[in-house]
This record gives structure tokens, sequence and C-alpha cells, in this order.
């Protein structure tokens, strides 16, 4: 390395000194030639109105030769203003780049930016300063430094090549990342200066990819698009780190960014579109099958990869950006890459858009024309925003005219087609003519409304405006194909109309369909004709070439009246001044008219003129747009522009994932063990407290520690469940990020947290390790998200257990089961059993809906209760409250941190029975500071709970700048979903926030026997109960993605039934503990759901919500 750099820099001299040399002659010229412009000047041979301008530079260049720093700072202020007005202030370059050198700061920055405007213009001049801009590479000023590089990338000679490729080589490892941001700016500039430098730039590319600041993450990423965008396994080690950096990038850096990963995502992840097609059709053969080949290969389809869901969820925020291009190109990103079900989030952020500039209309639009073609769905909620408004300019009416065409149906045209009549009588006649083709797609998509637009179509052929008719005659021609016979009445009325017709295309038209149905209308067909014999001479080329065409079906059908009338418009033709029409004329001639020179074509001359033609078929011009990148230039231009880079399709088989891990991570090398659950449940307490006191011994070797307490309480864990883990452990009852605290604060805050747990019972030791788990995790989250203060291989492992922990429910294939056969053994220690929730979140191998944590000590666990079912007397006791089967991930935001004044909060429901009231619905509070402060005094106001009967957490003392912690509170909602309201206080501000409770949160889950399900079932029905009816595709009917779906929906247990197509599940109500019975009752292809509880409201809100859950795969 160091002998490369030895080169380049013998190069770089050597090129200095040739540079030298010829700014030295220049210099002499130079003289020279600034001496006769001065006494070019001097003279008074040019008129006024160029004196004054002269004079101007004349006294700019005094001011910039003079002494006094003052002067020439206005005057390079000037010439700025000059620069900035579009004004040529190229002539004072010698006088500017004298004062290169200056040490005044503020007069170096203004001359820098005059440099970079005019140094590409005049190299030569800008060579003799050379020396200075290398001088200024080394300024202890970051400004400086910067624009010296980006002075020297501007001078476009080849001989400072050298010199360039080292002060870029230079500025890569510069400290400020402003430098390093310019540096991947010059690397464009070289490498299309000279493309020879590639392999050298890569390698400066390589380094700065691995930077991790936001300001460069865009430069750099630009820079290797331009330079070899192709080599994407630079990115493989940067792909976590980029996805987490992506928020706080600026924006434009951001469009780059989101438009390499989806080059990228395309080449790395399999395509998750197939997972509709393939998943519940062999989902219940496979999951029962023991050949391990067919599980791998049909599981690899439905298990998106967690990089491939890092990526969607860290853009899906930058659908709120301010920037159109950024939402743009995370809507392109979606549609690209995203499942199918999932594409539709970006619709509203569409939408949004059309509220801005014409110009970004147009863009916008012709997206949404290329999406609602393959998808109708998406936009159909939003039809109104699509009508065409007065003030629209003409391709604005056209594009909206477009989307409203690809998304009608049988449901909307009624509705359209009005919109349609009034856009006909628009006084934009282009908008008119197109209106009237919409119309015509419409017709012939919907089968329904054919002759409603026929019939109003016709009537439009006696409007005033002669384009109108026209197009309504060339739109019936088409429409007539389809269905000829039905319809002789349309042509015969267009057939009176055509002497009024004037538009050419309009009268070929009628002419056409008079010789291809001349057969329906017999007697008008031969009398067209004849008044075109008249005309023939003074009519336009297209209407005599269908005149002939006429003539010679007239001939073939009804040669007694047409013949003489046919061979005088052959006459005519043969000497008309066109050529094609004269070759037409003598084609038919010998077709149709038989002699001796005829040849064997003339006996199948009815076979060619007279041969059915298809029915035109009407398509959108944005039917094949999508075979680019939306949101690229060649898809608005339809045509590939110059750098387009082609969308590559999904790979068949999924790459190897490993290639994004980041080798740094040392608890890789102690996982081994493949037990989960197993190797935990020998543990005690007092080993887990013996290993916070190994941690407060061992605090000064940091990373030891960490190792240390991940190695003694997660062996059988993979090396990214193991790192997360190994901070759990460290941040234990700390309510501070390790990031923002001292040791000694953490030692104390360690210290008298053990000691108030000592102090308190075992259900509230346990909902502490619950919380604590969970501030660790939000806080490796908000961590990864931020991407600062973490290093690279911390970010990237985070991300990757994060994606892995938080994939949605749609991906798994039946570990539900699985994971609640593990979980069994474990049940008599709850605090052994937290530790395996925290574990199974993290796991990078199971991606389904983890089966989580036994309840308070107060209620029966899973395993007792197998046991004393059968010793129960009493029929209610039978109905006995179980684990939950599915726990969902989702946080929902509490406080934000603008309105929060840098405090933010996100709550999420625990499914769990509260263990400070069994009435109350338990929830998780992640509370964050990203303000540059401390917050302190974090509590919830006792007014506000004491009136919604909400228990309140202990409030926190202290909230590090940067740190999250987590608390539980529990909220009494009396079984109902209005939003419990409550001030959140620090101690300087309050805030009002709520928290909303979907009506499935309000249940507890509950095992039951069959038998006891439908006894408890017969008790509630007439008004107590609630019943639908939904259509789901047959691939979709299967046990395990019903089940999925509705213990996603609502805390409920699942009931065993001896019945394949009917799925039963219990639960009750939190507050009032009235029982929930759900039923699905599959009949193919019909699925009846079916809620009984009393209470009915409860009731019928669910049904609606297990309608739209199982709906969303309904056909």
């Amino acid at each position: 390395m160091n002998g490369g750099l030895g080169n380049l820099r013998l190069e770089a001299v050597g090129a200095m000194r040739s540079a030298l040399v010829s700014a030295e002659n220049l210099q002499l010229s130079l003289k020279s030639d600034l001496s006769s412009e001065e006494q070019a000047l001097t003279n008074n041979h040019t008129s006024g109105n160029e004196e004054k301008p002269k004079r101007g530079n004349e006294d700019l260049k005094e001011m910039l030769e003079s002494n006094k720093e003052s002067l020439k700072l206005e005057a390079m202020k000037r010439v700025v203003g000059l620069i900035a007005n579009g004004k040529n202030a190229s002539e004072l370059f010698p006088a500017v780049v004298k004062n290169v050198a200056s040490k005044n700061i503020e007069l170096k920055k203004l001359v820098y930016v005059y440099l970079v405007r005019y140094a590409e213009e005049q190299q030569d001049l800008a060579l003799l300063s050379i020396s200075t801009f290398q001088r200024a590479l080394k300024d202890p000023n970051q400004l400086i430094r910067a624009s010296a590089l980006r002075v020297l990338s501007s001078i476009r000679v080849p001989i400072i090549v050298p010199i360039m490729m080292l002060a870029i080589k230079e500025a890569a490892t510069d400290l400020s990342p402003y430098v390093r941001k310019t540096a991947a700016h010059a690397i464009q500039k070289l490498y299309s200066l000279d493309p020879d430098q590639k392999e050298h730039l890569i390698e400066v590319i390589e380094k700065l990819l691995k930077d991790k600041s936001t300001l460069v993450a865009g430069s750099v990423v630009m820079a290797f698009e331009e330079v070899c965008p192709d080599r994407i396994d630079l990115i493989h080690k940067n792909y976590r780190k980029l996805c987490n950096l992506l928020v706080d990038v600026e924006e434009w850096g951001q469009v780059v960014i989101i438009h390499m990963l989806t080059r990228y995502a395309r080449t790395q992840f399999i395509s998750p579109w197939r997972e509709d097609a393939i998943f519940d059709e062999n989902s219940e053969k496979t999951f029962y099958d023991s050949e391990e080949e067919r599980r791998v290969d049909q599981s690899k389809p439905y298990i998106m990869d967690p990089d491939h869901r890092l990526l969607l969820r860290n853009t899906k925020p930058l659908l709120q950006s301010r920037n159109t291009a950024v939402v743009m190109a995370v809507c392109q990103l979606y549609w690209h890459l995203a499942p199918k079900h999932e594409i539709s989030i970006i619709t509203k952020s569409l939408v949004r858009l059309l509220r801005s500039h014409r110009e970004v209309q147009y863009v916008v639009l012709q997206n949404i024309a290329t999406m609602s073609i393959q998808r109708k769905g998406m936009f159909e909620p939003f039809m109104k925003s699509f009508y065409v408004r007065s003030t629209d300019a003409t391709h604005i009416k056209t594009l909206k005219l477009e989307i409203l065409t690809n998304l009608a149906n049988e449901a909307n045209i009624s509705t359209i087609l009005r919109e349609f009549q009034t856009y006909v009588k628009s006084q934009d006649k282009a908008f008119a003519a197109a209106t009237i083709q919409a119309i015509g797609r419409c017709a012939t998509n919907i089968s329904e409304v054919t002759d409603t637009c026929l019939n109003g179509l016709v009537l439009l052929l006696s409007n005033r405006d002669e384009t109108v008719v026209a197009e309504s005659v060339v739109v019936i021609k088409k429409l007539l194909q389809t269905q000829p016979s039905q319809h002789s009445d349309i042509i015969k009325h267009m057939a009176k109309l055509f002497d009024n017709i004037t538009v050419p295309m309009a009268r070929a038209s009628i002419l056409w369909l008079m010789g291809e149905y001349c057969e329906h209308v017999p007697k008008i067909a031969p009398d067209v004709l004849r008044k075109m014999a008249k005309s023939f001479t003074s009519e336009e080329d297209i209407v005599k070439l269908q005149t002939v065409n006429l003539a010679a079906k007239l001939y073939l059908t009804n040669s007694k009246q047409t013949k003489l009338l046919t061979q005088y418009i052959l006459n005519l033709g043969k000497y008309d001044q066109n050529y094609d029409i004269r070759d037409r004329t003598r084609f038919i001639r010998q077709l149709i008219v038989p002699n001796e020179k005829s040849g064997a074509l003339s006996k199948y001359a009815r076979r060619i003129l007279m041969a059915p033609k298809p029915a035109p078929v009407l398509q959108s011009a944005f039917k094949d747009r999508d075979r680019y990148q939306l949101g690229t230039l060649s898809h608005t231009l339809n045509s590939q522009a110059t750098g387009y880079l082609e969308l590559s399709d999904w790979p068949a088989a999924a790459p190897d994932q490993s290639v994004r891990n980041v080798e740094v991570v040392e608890p890789v090398k102690e996982s081994g063990a493949p037990s989960l659950g197993k190797s935990k449940a020998g543990k005690s307490k007092e080993k887990f407290y013996s290993d916070e006191e190994e941690e407060e011994e061992e605090e000064d070797e940091e990373s030891n520690s960490e190792d240390s307490s991940s190695s003694s309480s997660e062996e059988s864990e993979s090396g990214s469940e193991s790192e997360e883990n190994s901070e759990v452990s460290n941040k234990s009852s700390s309510s501070q990020s390790e990031k923002s605290s001292s040791e000694s604060d953490s030692d104390k805050k360690k210290k008298t947290q053990k000691n108030k747990k000592i102090q308190q019972q075992k259900p509230d030791s346990k909902n502490r390790k619950q919380k604590n788990g969970n501030a660790g995790k939000s806080e490796s989250r908000s961590e990864s998200e931020s991407g600062s203060g973490s290093s690279s291989s911390e970010s990237s492992s985070d991300s990757g257990s994060e994606s892995g922990s938080e994939l949605e429910s749609d991906s798994d294939s039946g570990t539900d089961q699985k994971k609640n056969t593990k979980s069994k053994p474990v049940q008599s220690k709850p605090v052994v059993k937290v530790e395996k929730k925290e574990v199974s979140l993290l796991d990078l191998d199971d991606f389904a809906p983890t089966p989580v944590t036994t309840p308070k000590s107060s209620i029966l666990s899973p395993s007792l209760l197998s046991d004393l079912q059968g010793l129960s007397i009493s029929p209610t006791s039978a109905l006995q409250a179980s684990s939950p089967v599915f726990v969902p991930e989702t946080s929902y935001e509490l406080l934000h941190r603008m309105t929060g004044k840098g405090l933010s909060g996100q709550y999420r429901f625990t499914r769990q029975p509260c263990i400070y009231d069994s009435s109350m619905v338990s929830l998780q509070l992640t509370l964050s500071n990203s303000s540059e402060q401390p917050l302190e005094n974090i509590h919830i106001s006792q007014k506000s709970s004491c009136a919604q009967n909400i228990h309140c957490f202990n409030a926190v003392e202290r909230l590090e700048p940067q740190a999250s912690v987590t608390v539980s509170i529990g909220v009494n909602f009396n079984d109902s979903t209005q939003a419990a309201n409550f001030q959140l206080c620090t101690k300087e501000d309050e805030f009002s926030v709520s928290i909303q409770p979907a009506v499935g949160e309000l249940l507890l889950p509950v095992s039951m026997s069959e038998a006891d399900f439908t006894r408890e079932q017969g008790k509630l029905l007439g008004m107590n109960e609630s019943s639908a009816t939904i259509t789901m595709s047959p691939e979709n009917i299967s046990s395990q993605s019903v089940s999925r779906k509705v213990v996603s929906v609502a805390n409920l247990g699942v009931i065993s039934s001896t019945q394949e197509n009917i799925h039963r599940f219990a639960g009750k109500t939190v507050s009032s503990s009235s029982l929930v019975l759900v039923s699905v009752t599959l009949k193919d292809p019909d699925a009846q759901i079916t809620v009984n509880t009393e209470k009915s409201v409860m009731g019928s809100m669910l049904l609606r919500q297990l309608k739209t859950a199982l709906g969303n795969s309904a056909t």
C-alpha cells in the first residue's frame, strides 16, 4: 500500500512540474495579452452601451488588486452576484485567481466558489494556482479543504489526473465528513475525465462505503452508481448499515440509495410474489412431512429474508417525506420489492403528491397509470382524486382520463361515464377527443355498457364540433367491429351524416364501414360510392384510398349497380398525383377485373378483400411501460435513456445471506448448543443475580463482561442472539442507555435497582425482567435506526435480529405448534420463562410469531391444566385461562418526539394477565429521549390516572439523551374500545396522550374442551350471536392460515376440534370475564364466521375485524 502511494506521489510530482512549466509559458503570453487588452480598454472606440459593463469590470479588477481585504471581499461578493444572475464574469479570472492564497477565510471561500464555476472553462489559468490548491488541501478549515478539492476536480486537464487521484485518496480519509463527501463527488468527475482510473477509484469507493456518517452515504452511493454499478459485492457488508442510516441521510442521497437498494434487492432476495400462489396450497402436506428436502424446498418462497424485511421497514417512514422524489423512490421500491398485500400502503402517499406542482403531478400520474393497469384495487377508493379540474393542463387531464379508464369496472362505470359526459363538452378539443377514446375503451372492456356507450357516441355525431364528431366516428367504427350485424341502423345513420362530416379520418372511417359491411346496407353503400365519385379529385389521400377499397368491395358483391362507378373511380385513381393511390388502383384493377393478363390471385379476390377482420383491441398506452423501473426517466419517456440500469429478475434460488454478516461480533464463537428452552430450565434465580454481580466486578473491562454474561446466560443461542441478550443483561434494571451514561452512574443504578428487586415479590421481579428485556430490545432498535452511537457491526447484527423477530405472521408455516411444544417443560419457572420469551424474539432461525410467557402465578399454567381438567367437577372449572397463542410485536405511537419536546413514547399490548389487577389490560410503554438534554421525573399524572382507572408505572427519575426505558402499566378499558386519555408528565412539561385499544386486545384466551365449547355456544344464541359469510380462495383454506389470521386479530385460545372444516376459538373479556366464542366453518369456497358473546357490540366489532383479516386472502 505504501509503495503504491509512493508511486502515486512520484507521478503527482512529475505532473506538477509539467503543469508549472506550461503555466510559466502561459503567464508570459498572458502578460502580453493582458497588456494589449488594457490598451484596447483605454481607447474609447466602443459605443456608449459597451462602456458601462467594461468600466464596471475595471472597477472590480481594481478592487480585487487592492491591498485592502474589505475591498477584495466586497468585489468578490459582487462577482458572485453577477454569476448568480447569469452574467459572464470569466474575464475577471486572472484578477480573482490572484486572491486564492488570501488568508481571509471569507474571501477564500468566495474565490473558490468563483473558481468552481470557471475552472473548467479557464483550465490553463487555473493551472497557475494548482500548488495553492494543494496547500489548501491541508488547511485546518474543513470548508477550505473541501473547496480546494472541488476546484481541483473541476480542472478538466488530463495532465493533473495523478494529482487529483492523490487528493481524493487523502480526502477519503479526512476527519471531516464534509470533506469525505466532497471526495465522493470528485470521484465521479475524475472517472469521467479518465475512465482508466476505475480500479483505483473502486478502492476509494469501497473505503467510503464503510463510512458511518450520514453526510457521506448518499454521495458515495452516487459515485458507486456512476463508476461501478455492477459491483454489488461492495454493498453486501454495508447493506444493513445503509438501511439503518437511510432515514437520516439528506433527501437526494435517500433517492440514490433507495434506487440502488432496489436493484440490489432484486438480485439478492427471492420473489415475495410467489407465496400467494403456492403457500397454503401445499402447507398441510409439507407441515407434517418429515422429508427434509421437500420441507426446505417449499419453505423458501414463504419466509421473507430478514434483510428484505429490514429494507421495507426502514423505507416505510420515508413515505411521509416532504421531498416528492423520496416519496416516489419509496413507492417504486415497494412496487418492485414488497409482497402484493403490502403494496397498498403507498397509495395514500402517491395521492398526496397530486396536490403538488404540475410537473410533479405529471410524473406521479404516469406512474399511477402504470400501476392501475395491474392493480385497480389500490386506487379505487381514491377515484375522486383523479377527477379532472378545469385548471388542469391538457397533459394532466389526459393522464387522469387514462387512470379513470383503467379503474373502470362494473361497479363504478356509471359514475365514470357521468364524468366523461361532462368532459366531452370541454373547450379543450384534444381533451374532448381523448375522452371519446376513453369511452370507447370502457365500452370494449365492460360488455354491460357497450350498447349504452354506442348510443351516446351516436348522439355525439350531431355535435357542432368537428373534432368530437370525427373522433366519435373512429371509435364507433372500432366498436361496431365487435358485433356489426346488430348495429346496421348505426351504419345507416352515419351514412346520412356523411355529407356534413369534413374531417378526413372520420370520412375514411365511414367509407371503410360501408365497404366492410356493405351486405348489411346494400341500398345505401352504392349511393355513397356515387357521391364519392363526384368529389374524388378534391378528397384527401386517406379518403381516396378508402373510396377505391369501397369500389372494389361493391364490385365483388353488387357488380350490376356499381360496375361502371368502379371503372370510373379506378380511372381517376390511375392518374392521381399520389403514387400510393396510383399503385393501389393498378393493384385493385388487376385483382378484381379478370382479363388475359390476370394472375392466379384474381380467383381469390373476394377472399382477400372480404376476409373477416379481427376486432381492434383498445388498450392503454401504458400497458407495456412496466418494463421500465417506475420513477425513472426511461419510464417517463417510454424509451430507454442513457445510463438506465435495468432491474434484474428475481433469482430462482436464494443467494447466500451470510455475505451481509459483518465478522466483528465476538460472541459468535461461543454459540454451539442447539437447544432453546431446556438449557435454561435448570438455571435458578440466584444464578441470574450472580451474573449481575460478575458484571459489576468486571465493569472496567466492558467488552469482556459482555462476553461472559452472554456466554453464561445464553449458551444455547446463535451469535446475534448472544450479542442482543448480553446487551439486555448489561442493562438489567437500568433506565439509561449504555452509550450515554458513565460507568459510575450505571454502577449506582444497578445496585439500587437490585436492592429494590430483592424487596419485591416474585411476580414483580418477573415483570421487571420483562421490562428490561424489552428496554434492551427497543434501545437496540433505536440505535440501529438512528445509525449513530454504535459500531457498524452492532448496527448490522441488531438489524438482522430485529428483522428476524418482527417478520409478519404471513410468512410462517406452522411454527406456532412447534414452539408451544418446546415451551411446556419450562412452565414451572416464571423467571426462566421470561428469558425464553426474549430468546425466541431474537431467534434468527424462526421467523414465526412466538408463543410467549407464562402469566402470573395465580393463574394455572397449561401444564397443570392438562392434569387438573380430568379432576374438575363443576362445568365452569374447565374454562381456565391459557397462554396466548400469538403476541404481536406491533408498537403504536403514544407521543411523537416533536410534540413531546424530545420525549417520545410507544406502546404495545402484551396479551398477558395484568399483575396489578385482573380486570386491567397489560401494556408496555417504551419511552425514549431523543433530545440533547436529560429528562427528569417522567410519570403519569395522578389525576388523569384515577379518572381513567390506570395503574401507573414508577416515576423514571432521569432519562439520559438518546436513551430508552420500558415500563409496564395496566388500564381498565371496561370492555370498551374507547381511548384511555391521560397526562404523561416530565419535570417541566405535561403532554396529553391516549391509548386506543383494538377489540381483540380486550380479551384473554381460554382453554376448554370441544363439548364445553358447544354447550356454552348453545347458551349464547339470538342477539348474542353475530355471523357472516365470506368467500375465500381454495389455496387459502387451511387450518394453519385460518388459525394464524384469527389469533393475530384477537387474543383467543385455539380449541381442538374433531371436525377438519370447523375451527373454534375461545376467550373472555378482561374486565367482566364474559365468554367470547368464535367459530370458522369452511364450506368450499365460502367460510362462515360466527361470534357468540353477551357483549353484542364487541361481538359485532370483532366479527368485522375477522372478516377483514380473513377477507385479505379472499378472491
